[in-house]
């Protein structure tokens, strides 16, 4: 048996039985997508030269039938508003944000209504006696006003209904309810203007009460003929949701009283191979949609893929899938657009909103950006490269700016472009300007692409989709002047670019096609691969998005979610029909965003399989690797020695000795390759900013005492400055960061106490009589390391943060913010000092020991931590513990140990054949 498509069929019949009077027939089809694999079709039935039929959507259509505009849901929303304001007392009305909540839901009810021809006055005066019942037990004296509004918002409903369809009316635009009524309305003044023609229904399924009567009407006058695409096997079953709506027109229209019922065919029966497969996740599904179309082309590369689809449950799997094609596809059709959401151009604009926004809810009467929202916009990658602000972002991270003002903006970008003053403009002269300051920054935006790249082409694209979305509001806009609010505004553009694709050019008739759901109705196809075929997906599961409840829907024969499910199944069954290799794809994961049980369908195909079907079920998982991750191994090249030789000719500090020791690949990357940490603005002071200020407060305060022994008077006077020193190293050090309120106030008072804790303890040490002499402040120290098994002498450098002569003894001390132990101080054995993170502290107050030891003479030295953390425990002194003798001195004996390890640290460093290996 030949296995005609349905649209191969609709082609034969208009040839055979219409080929002498072609420019009279109108073909009206579901869909518009299905217009152009008709005309193909047309075109491969016939020999000669011919002229098409007329084919059209069933929507544009009742359209012509009505005489009357579609609009899109947000300009009905504005129309609806303006119905609203004028017949709602001044006092009761709602601004459009609170109006817009209930709007699109009643919006919705009055299109079902419509649709479904029923009497507007009695369907919602029904609703308004429901609401009435609800609230019957409650005495009059009880009801409040709250109650009186409620109750008073469904009897207006009647009056809300009537002014807008006449408001609409009079504008000759409609919604799509409106447009079916008037076509009703319209129908013999119609039929009698088109006497001569003919219409070819094909392909439906669900028709509304309205799309039935005008068909209906058309049959009766012998003006049109209706062919549906119903299998034998839906239609027989009273209970196969597959042909629910196609059963009932067969049994309640006249006209098939005395006319055959046609098409009824027996595809579904036929041989069929259906493999169902559940893998994890939405990536995994894309992944195994693109093995499939793989494999089928590996088995026979000359093959077309024309009669292969992907069919997508779901929307989002499309960008995934794209990249989970093999290069070998060649040509490939998109029916679906790709979403406005989440374009360059999009996030642009809503980084736009975001910051004028938030400046414009800022308390107080001065314009101020948040640094985020600033950075967010100048180094987006359409605004980066041709705003000349690199130098502003720089400043900003730099001096730590976190709120800056309009006029500060201005000022520190001081070489201005138009880019950069549309971007900054202030938002303040209402909804209409922001918009037209938008479309310019727009055009000028455009303006930097090429029309040679391919990949700045497609970002052109992106930005035309969002500017025709901005003119669309403009246009709104400028005839609905009363909503203007910033906020509403951005509402709106959210809704507005939600719906707003950029379409995909390719050839409709050649290669693999990808497609929705709806898109795939009237078209056949031999292999098809369907996804997320999970519970919620497909089909979408229920959604009560009315105000009207579900008993009233039933016994007013409104749609329920019974109707709409048996809708998605016409389409999942239609797409079977005729496919010889069929794939359905559903995600195994039950829980998670995109998660879900399998989908009923494949449940009815598994309990309701045909002798014919060969159905497999098979699971799908990736193929995890057996270690989670590679540590990175680098090896030393020619390059890296000369960088390593140069480092010990300009100095190894301890800090970076210690890095290697914790991770030689940090080691590598900020010693070898030089490459810094970026600078970022620091919005809470980071720790190790505290201990610059601490450290810095420190030196000061110490500094007028170098070379002098310190007197109790000389630590009080310290005590007077301290307020002043950490406030202007705060200055110095986090610049224009805030210290007025919140966490950096807290760090700033923490700065000021440890200082001061620091200087009791100094206070109580010299009352105690301690002679404290200070001989360094934060000062470079250096020295060169020879050793006969180096290769070459190291130069150590590093920079000590106080040296003192204290009671007779020198006193290496390096400041610690964090909280140290004394117990890290101790050493108990020279083996494994460099092969342990917890002995970094020792290597490195015995390497300022060591840069020292030439000047102390045979003063002895002893080296240690304070900890501002720990101050309780005083001066921690490194010492070595061998037996039970605990020395603090540091000997030349414990220096020279000290030194074995570190020369057996640095031949690792330098050693050719030990590459830098990460460590984990």
């Amino acid at each position: 048996m030949v296995n005609h498509s349905f649209l191969e069929k609709i082609a034969t019949l208009v040839i055979q039985d219409y080929s002498s009077n072609l420019a009279e027939i109108t073909i009206v089809l579901p869909n518009k997508r299905a217009k152009v694999f008709l005309i193909e079709a047309l075109k491969n039935e016939t020999k000669s030269t011919i002229l098409s039929p007329e084919i059209i959507s069933i929507e544009d259509f009742v359209q012509d039938v009505a005489s009357i505009r579609s609009v899109d849901s947000i300009e009905l929303l504005f129309e609806f508003y303006e119905v609203y304001l004028s017949i709602t007392e001044k006092q009761n009305q709602q601004s459009f944000e609170l109006f817009a909540n209930w709007a699109k839901t009643l919006l919705q009810d009055f299109n079902e209504i419509d649709r479904y021809l029923l009497e507007p006055s009695h369907v919602l005066s029904y609703l308004k006696d429901i609401e009435d019942i609800k609230k019957w037990g409650i005495e009059v004296e009880n009801k409040t006003q709250l109650l009186e509004n409620y109750i008073d918002f469904w009897k207006l409903l009647p009056l809300y209904y009537d002014s807008l369809y006449n408001h609409l009316l009079n504008k000759s635009i409609g919604y799509q309810g409106l447009i079916y009524r008037e076509a009703v309305n319209n129908l013999n003044h119609f039929s009698n203007t088109i006497l001569k023609r003919t219409f070819v229904f094909a392909g439906f399924n669900a028709l509304n009460a309205a799309e039935e009567k005008i068909v209906q009407h058309l049959l009766a006058l012998d003006q049109a003929k209706i062919y549906w695409d119903v299998d034998q096997t839906f239609l027989n079953d009273p209970y196969h949701d597959a042909g629910l709506f196609v059963r009932r027109f067969k049994e309640s229209w006249k006209h098939y009283k005395s006319n055959p019922f046609e098409w009824i065919v027996d595809d579904f029966s036929q041989s069929k191979n259906i493999q169902v497969i559940g893998t994890p996740k939405t990536i995994g599904q894309a992944k195994l949609a693109g093995s499939i179309i793989e494999n089928i082309i590996n088995e026979n590369p000359a093959a077309s893929l024309d009669k292969v689809a992907i069919v997508l449950g779901e929307e989002n799997l499309l960008v995934p899938i794209l990249y989970a094609l093999p290069s070998t596809v060649g040509a490939l059709n998109i029916t679906m657009g790709y979403s406005g959401k989440n374009n360059p151009s999009q996030i642009l604009i809503a980084k736009l909103f975001k910051m004028h926004t938030n400046a414009l809810s800022r308390k107080g009467g001065s314009y101020v950006f948040y640094y985020k929202d600033v950075l967010d916009v100048l180094t987006h990658p359409l605004i980066e490269p041709y705003a000349g602000t690199r130098n502003l972002v720089r400043i900003i991270k730099e001096n730590n700016y976190t709120f800056i003002t309009h006029n500060k903006i201005v000022e520190l970008g001081s070489n201005q472009s138009n880019l950069f003053n549309l971007l900054f403009q202030k938002w303040e002269n209402g909804s209409l300007a922001v918009l037209e300051s938008i479309s310019a920054l727009l055009l000028l935006v455009k303006e930097n692409f090429s029309n040679d790249n391919e990949e700045e082409k497609i970002a052109k694209t992106f930005v035309f989709s969002v500017f025709k979305v901005i003119n669309k509001l403009i246009n709104y806009y400028s005839q609905h002047k009363h909503i203007d609010n910033i906020d509403t505004l951005y509402a709106i553009y959210k809704q507005v670019i939600d719906v707003a694709e950029v379409s995909f050019e390719g050839e409709p008739l050649r290669g693999l096609q990808i497609m929705g759901v709806l898109e795939s109705r009237v078209l056949d196809f031999d292999t098809v691969i369907v996804t997320s075929m999970n519970e919620g997906k497909f089909p979408a599961g229920k959604s009560q998005n009315s105000f009207i409840p579900y008993d009233v829907k039933k016994e007013l024969g409104l749609p329920t979610f019974k109707e709409k499910d048996a809708i998605y199944t016409y389409h999942f069954y239609h797409l079977l029909q005729r496919a010889k290799n069929i794939y359905l794809i559903y995600n195994t994961e039950n829980d998670g965003l995109d998660a879900g049980e399998r989908s009923r369908f494949i449940t009815q195909l598994e309990v309701e399989k045909k002798p014919n079907h060969n159905l497999t079920f098979d699971i799908y998982n990736p193929v995890l690797p057996s270690t989670a991750y590679q540590p990175m191994v680098i090896p030393k090249s020619e390059a890296v020695m000369e960088r390593l030789k140069e480092i010990a000719e300009t100095g190894f500090s301890p800090s970076a000795l210690t890095s290697y020791i914790r991770n030689p690949i940090e080691f590598y990357f900020q010693k070898i390759l030089r490459i810094r940490e970026v600078e970022e603005v620091e919005e809470n002071i980071a720790l190790n900013t505290l201990g610059t200020i601490i450290h810095e407060t420190l030196k000061a305060l110490y500094l007028p005492f170098i070379d002098k022994f310190i007197s109790e008077d000389n630590i009080s006077n310290c005590f007077k400055l301290l307020d002043d020193e950490v406030l202007k190293q705060f200055k110095l050090v986090y610049k224009e960061g805030e210290i007025k309120k919140g966490r950096n106030l807290l760090a700033f008072e923490v700065a000021k106490r440890n200082v001061s804790n620091f200087l009791r303890i100094e206070l109580d040490a010299v009352k105690n009589g301690d002679a404290i002499k200070i001989i360094a402040l934060e000062q470079t120290f250096k020295r060169e390391l020879h050793h006969p098994s180096l290769p070459f002498p190291v130069l150590i450098k590093g920079n000590v943060d106080r040296i003192e002569l204290r009671n007779g003894k020198i006193r290496i001390i390096d400041y610690k913010t964090g909280k140290v132990e004394k117990a890290s101080m101790v050493l108990k054995s020279w083996n494994g000092l460099t092969q342990e993170l917890k002995n970094d502290k020792i290597i490195q107050v015995l390497a300022y020991v060591f840069m020292f030891q030439n000047e102390a003479k045979e003063i002895p030295i002893e080296a240690g931590i304070i900890s501002f953390k720990n101050l309780k425990a005083g001066f921690l002194p490194f010492g070595f513990k061998e037996d039970k003798e605990l020395d603090s001195i540091v000997t030349s004996e414990i220096l020279n140990s000290y030194l074995n390890e570190m020369v057996l640290l640095l031949n690792e460093i330098f050693d050719i054949n030990i590459p830098f290996e990460e460590k984990i």
